[in-house]
């Protein structure tokens, strides 16, 4: 097991307690959202205020170990979500950064009213201005080539579009709110240096510490069930072929690359820029590049040279 990456079993506040001050870069947690899911060792329905001092309990141990220049995601449920809001801007004195709505295409079905079909992420920041945003690491590909553009991408916006963790995925674990792994990878590549330290206090299946592991970041994580902390080892030590989900557009190639010389240097850059944890992503954007541009990479004698990007 790698020593830079720990699956801790306990009670969050509780672990959370016997960490340092500042010691955390990032914290990117998926807490129980109080309805009544069953995680095995507790069932998540507390009474509406005991669900809101728990809440403030390990919010405030959170921002504690949070280092002055770190951010905070938190998913929530809508239920909630306000009263966590209140909590880490009004009582604990945290920056409002973002509201994220991840935005899935297959959910919960209901016949009477609207079936779900997004989450929300909190994005906070202990300090208003001086917090760690490494944008050029997430952004996506243009639509269209222009000079004017930045071809390192485009910001991907605060509606993030990822499949849902379907039971057919290959990489589904026994856990009922397992999140996808390209989802992870964007906040921690954003909000994390390489090296830094990123802890989940409600590890679950363990995820965080799967894309911490592929993205070169140090990781805590805690959660009170043990077959869960057994769950997140397993991940580890598996065999990794790519994140399980990925931002369909990091495959989009964009039109008008017409000058020879800017299009090849684009389609390389662009496996390194945007598909560099998607290696099983190659392939499918290579057949997009050679659909889109067949005739000219022929033309130019490029074609076997964009072939073997794929190799």
């Amino acid at each position: 097991m790698d020593k830079k990456l720990i699956a801790i079993c306990g009670d969050a506040v509780r672990e959370l307690r016997k960490l340092p001050d500042k010691s955390i870069n990032l914290i990117v947690t998926d807490p129980p959202y109080n309805l009544n899911k069953n995680y095995g060792m507790n069932q998540d329905n507390l009474e509406f205020n005991e669900y809101l001092e728990f809440s403030r309990e390990w919010l405030k141990e959170a921002y504690r170990v949070l280092s002055d220049n770190g951010s905070l995601y938190v998913f929530m449920g809508m239920k909630y979500i306000s009263y966590v809001y209140s909590i880490l801007e009004q009582e604990i004195g945290m920056h409002f950064n973002s509201w994220i709505t991840w935005f899935y295409t297959q959910g919960i079905g209901k016949t009477k009213g609207f079936s779900p079909r997004h989450d929300d992420i909190l994005l906070f920041t202990k300090h208003p201005t001086k917090f760690v945003f490494n944008l050029d690491d997430i952004r996506i590909p243009q639509k269209f080539y222009r000079s004017v553009n930045n071809m390192r991408g485009a910001n991907p916006g605060n509606v993030w579009e990822f499949s849902h963790m379907h039971y057919c995925n290959k990489n589904r674990k026994k856990h009922p709110t397992q999140k996808p792994e390209a989802l992870y990878e964007r906040m921690i590549l954003a909000s994390s240096n390489e090296g830094e330290t990123v802890l989940d206090p409600f590890l679950g299946s363990g995820t965080l510490l799967r894309v911490c592991q592929q993205t070169g970041r140090k990781g805590i994580g805690i959660d009170n069930n043990p077959e869960y902390i057994k769950m997140a080892n397993e991940r580890l030590s598996s065999p990794f072929t790519g994140f399980d989900s990925i931002d369909e557009r990091m495959k989009r190639v964009p039109n008008d690359l017409n000058d020879a010389q800017i299009r090849i240097e684009y389609i390389q850059n662009h496996i390194k820029w945007f598909l560099a944890n998607h290696p099983d992503a190659i392939s499918e954007f290579i057949e997009e590049v050679k659909q889109k541009y067949g005739n000219k990479l022929i033309g130019s004698g490029q074609y076997t040279l964009v072939e073997q990007l794929n190799e």
